[in-house]
């Protein structure tokens, strides 16, 4: 399949690494910044277009692969009647390309992607098309690149990108507090990262539901005071704690 990549940041990079890799012909990307486009053109041996001269290529699908908030502004400038273009934003509507093309939808990675990335395996991908010619096209894609492919309308995209905002960036975010903290306390937060990839493993076998333990599930309150009484002198910190322990417990 002939793929045109819009966009150069780390989901286009992902993407077309990995669209290569499958044997689709990267026919050109066209992106904004010049230097981050470049440099994947060189990577997938291809050229190097603006995205005002995407319109003018022969492509099956065109993929939007830029920011959330960049997409619509992108599609307004990309024409291309009759072909296939889609974007991979979790959050944005797909009816946001209908003046693009005829035919248009969505491909999201459900993932975090980072253009380090050289490949993507198990990612879900998650698809959608305004009819069947287009969600065919675009179901033989996904398939060619991922083995968990599911069709999700813009409402479930949207609120699966909520939960993944739980599960990824504020994880990360308690991630860093606690690196904060063991950095203020002069601890090495290395010593958590067994404790990370263990807890994160077990959702492959139960429920986040039958996994919950600590202080907090147990209501044992004689630890959950000593613990913010050592966070006495991080009050952001201890305020976190406490709405995080009144989760649990109230749960």
């Amino acid at each position: 399949m002939k793929v045109l990549m819009v966009g150069s940041g780390n989901v286009a990079s992902v993407l077309g690494r990995q669209c290569k890799q499958k044997g689709h012909e990267i026919v050109a990307i066209a992106s904004r910044n010049p230097q981050t486009g470049m440099t994947l053109s060189e990577e997938l041996n291809t050229r190097f277009i603006s995205v005002q001269d995407a319109g003018n290529m022969d492509a099956d699908i065109f993929i939007i692969a830029v920011s959330d908030s960049a997409v619509k502004e992108v599609a307004s400038s990309l024409l291309v009647p009759g072909k296939l273009v889609v974007h991979t934003a979790g959050a944005v509507s797909m009816e946001v390309l209908q003046n693009s093309s005829q035919n248009y939808g969505v491909l999201y990675p459900l993932q975090s992607l980072r253009r380090e990335m050289k490949s993507i395996p198990g990612v879900p991908l998650l698809i959608d098309g305004n009819n069947d010619h287009s969600l065919g096209l675009l179901a033989n894609l996904a398939h060619s690149l991922s083995e968990n492919v599911e069709r999700a309308n813009d409402e479930q995209r949207a609120k699966l990108h909520v939960a993944a905002v739980f599960v990824s960036n504020f994880s990360n975010h308690l991630y860093l507090l606690a690196e904060g903290y063991c950095q203020a306390e002069h601890l090495d937060f290395k010593l958590l990262y067994p404790l990370i990839v263990e807890t994160a493993s077990r959702l492959k076998d139960a429920s986040p539901a039958e996994l919950q333990t600590g202080p907090a599930f147990r209501k044992d309150i004689s630890t959950l005071e000593k613990h913010l009484r050592l966070l006495s002198n991080y009050p952001k910190l201890k305020l976190t704690y406490t709405r995080l322990t009144d989760s649990i417990m109230n749960f």
